[in-house]
């Protein structure tokens, strides 16, 4: 449903709402730091800039016996995604001569879209629930949203192939694609790449700052050939009152290291002009009692609570519940599903559509069989 402003007489998008709160996620929600110190809290000073600024890098933060798992993980998901291409006829090569860094690369370019897939399905192995629930990095989110800690639904293996539109993301706030009832909430993230980054390889800028405003901005939908939204720089200068001349900043962090940002600073990812994969996940907390904007499909998984010292994290229903399905109509035979690659989503009715594409054409399909159904 849209809406429309009666004094100007303008489209309003649903993911537009007028009111702010600067207050949950600026400096006055800053938790009280923990009594005891805890291995790999960060200096206090780090946690004040992520309030303050909307982020904090942190460039020395995990020991190679954290990361170099996920990169075997990451190995073994390539290696199933081209055997199941290879069978079904979608390549003709294995393409196993190639390294982590250079393999999808060479499968999508005989299958386009083959990186798009390994995004939609990614396996949360135990390698990967071992790094998002990290004994150390647990207490370093405890310092930005306090000792109660959810895990969010919304996490990604980013598969950035060199010179792909399909992952050189375009400025946005992450909020602008979940459920307006999450507007509210405080959610941590951690980018991790599994490479040193900078700004060849299609690294991350901030708009820093970019959160004082505790709104919203006007985001389009969707951007070039792509699934994302977009928020365009003259939209954020008179939305958020940022500055491109002193407010965007480029983000290097190397192999180890970690970028911590909230949910409505705004950021994008450049583009990989390297010959190497730029390999990174996206992990996100927040607080378990607050709305995750996840459109009600589903929900986090607990990963601490002060109630309990010795929690033991359950992810047998977090694990039941297919991510990439939620959104999709039970007419979608899996087949289809299982080659597609598109990315449809609910974000797509949130924000005008400016440019359609293929992905908003298989939402809009899609949306249609679902009313068909039902």
């Amino acid at each position: 449903m849209t809406d429309v402003d009666e004094s100007t007489e303008m489209f309003v998008p649903p993911g537009l709402v007028h009111e702010a709160h600067p207050e949950l996620f600026d400096i006055r929600a800053m938790p009280a730091p923990p009594k005891e110190a805890r291995l790999g809290q960060l200096p206090q000073h780090l946690i004040r800039q992520f309030f303050e600024e909307g982020y904090v890098l942190v460039p020395d933060f995990f020991r190679p016996e954290e990361l170099e798992p996920c990169r075997r993980a990451v190995e073994r998901q390539v290696e199933r995604l081209a055997q199941k291409l290879y069978k079904a006829g979608k390549i003709k090569d294995l393409y196993s001569e190639y390294g982590l860094f250079e393999r999808l690369t060479h499968i999508d370019k005989e299958f386009p879209g083959a990186n798009v897939i390994l995004l939609k399905y990614p396996d949360l192995c135990d390698e990967f629930k071992a790094l998002w629930t990290n004994e150390r990095l647990l207490n370093v989110v405890e310092q930005l949203i306090g000792p109660e800690i959810h895990g969010h639904p919304l996490w990604n293996l980013r598969t950035k192939t060199p010179q792909n539109e399909a992952t050189t993301v375009p400025w946005h706030q992450d909020v602008a694609y979940l459920d307006n009832d999450c507007y509210t909430t405080l959610q941590a993230t951690a980018w991790i790449p599994l490479l040193d980054t900078n700004a060849n390889n299609g690294c991350m800028q901030m708009v820093r700052r970019g959160h004082r405003a505790g709104r919203i901005a006007t985001h389009q939908c969707c951007d070039g050939g792509t699934w994302y939204v977009m928020l365009n720089e003259e939209e954020m200068a008179k939305s958020l009152g940022t500055n491109p001349a002193t407010d965007f900043v480029t983000c290097e962090v190397p192999y180890g290291g970690m970028l911590l940002f909230n949910n409505i600073i705004p950021h994008r990812s450049l583009m990989n002009l390297s010959n190497d994969i730029r390999w990174s996940f996206d992990l996100r907390w927040q607080k378990p009692s607050l709305p995750n904007g996840f459109y009600g499909k589903k929900d986090g998984v607990l990963m601490r609570t002060a109630k309990d010292p010795n929690f033991q994290i359950s992810w047998e229903k977090f694990d039941s519940t297919i991510r990439h399905k939620l959104f999709r109509s039970a007419a979608v035979e899996e087949e289809e599903e299982e080659f597609d690659t598109t990315v449809p989503g609910p974000w797509m009715k949130k924000w005008e559509i400016v440019h359609v594409n293929r992905h908003v054409e298989s939402y809009r399909a899609d949306s249609a069989r679902f009313d068909e159904v039902h």
